[in-house]
């Protein structure tokens, strides 16, 4: 049984990675999982300066979910380096950093302090607000998308994943922008934007007021994005949103990602993503798979 995915170029020993910005770069994880079983761990969100993120309350519970307003808190890529890549590269497992940025300045600076850094690849966080088009996220626009895309490409030393965002009209729009300026894969969905407000005190949840929607409740959402924009491009996509179980897992994966990312669940089930690669390594061997990547857009019409 071959649970192997490959990814521009990468090879990954399972298609199950973490979320970023659910795992950090997996230090506290490690008490609980063994971070040599996973194909990958996609790290917290990392810019070229420290972020201090959004004031609190910036958590909320939701019916099947959770908002999120944390506002991509890091302390930069130089304690990044430091601190992080030497930690991961302990673990046999693939390395991905998540970057993130206000201006496309800010996002060059990173991918180039990146690129002499031992990891695997990077993935674009594009729903950051970009400061020079009004606060509108790089990844609302298939312009601004296909030119952030251009250039992290023309800087970058590893492949790069472009993460895209729900909050579009047409999601294969994007797909095909980021795919056009050069991304060697996409990542979807990040979070839907969503809002909680509490009735007694007549005040919203979050001091952000909007926040990030993430857990079970994305899912079919997500799943129909993956769906759609894996039959939009010809690079692979790797599936998220709303991922608990392996049967999750195998939704994402049969609708056309080639790996998927565990996000909200680590927050509930530390033992998550090492379930979710048990499960369908379960599922493999009961229906007689003998690659994993047989099963990449397998879902009959």
């Amino acid at each position: 049984m071959n649970t192997e995915v490959k990814i521009a170029g990468v090879m990954f020993k399972n298609p199950v990675m973490t979320a970023s910005g659910t795992f950090g770069s997996g230090m506290e994880y490690s008490e609980f999982v063994d971070l040599n079983r996973l194909g990958a761990v996609v790290t917290k969100g990392v810019a070229n300066v420290p972020w201090p993120g959004n004031p609190t309350p910036r958590v909320a519970e939701t019916y099947g979910g959770m908002l999120n307003a944390i506002g991509l808190q890091n302390p930069g890529v130089d304690v990044f380096l430091e601190r992080d890549i030497p930690f991961l590269q302990q673990f046999d497992t693939k390395i991905i950093v998540n970057v993130c940025g206000k201006t496309v300045e800010d996002y060059l600076e990173v991918v180039e302090r990146l690129g002499d850094a031992k990891i695997d690849m990077m993935e674009i966080n594009v729903s950051c607000p970009n400061v020079k088009e009004g606060a509108i996220a790089f990844g609302q626009k298939a312009e601004a998308l296909y030119q952030i895309t251009q250039a992290v490409k023309r800087k970058a030393k590893q492949p790069v994943i472009m993460k895209l965002s729900p909050n579009v009209t047409d999601i294969t729009e994007m797909a095909k922008a980021a795919e056009a300026g050069g991304a060697d894969c996409i990542s979807l969905i990040n979070t839907l934007t969503g809002m909680k407000i509490n009735v007694e005190k007549r005040c919203f949840l979050l001091a952000n007021k909007t926040g990030g929607l993430s857990g079970p409740a994305i899912k079919p959402v997500a799943v129909r994005m993956v769906y759609q924009a894996a039959h939009a491009v010809k690079i692979p996509v790797i599936g998220m949103g709303g991922i608990m179980t392996a049967e999750d897992a195998l939704e994402f994966i049969l609708a056309g990602a080639s790996a998927v990312a565990v996000g909200a669940a680590n927050f509930i089930n530390p033992y998550a993503t090492v379930e979710i690669i048990k499960g369908i390594e379960a599922y493999m061997e009961r229906h007689q798979i003998e690659k994993l990547s047989d099963l990449i857009d397998a879902v009959r019409e």
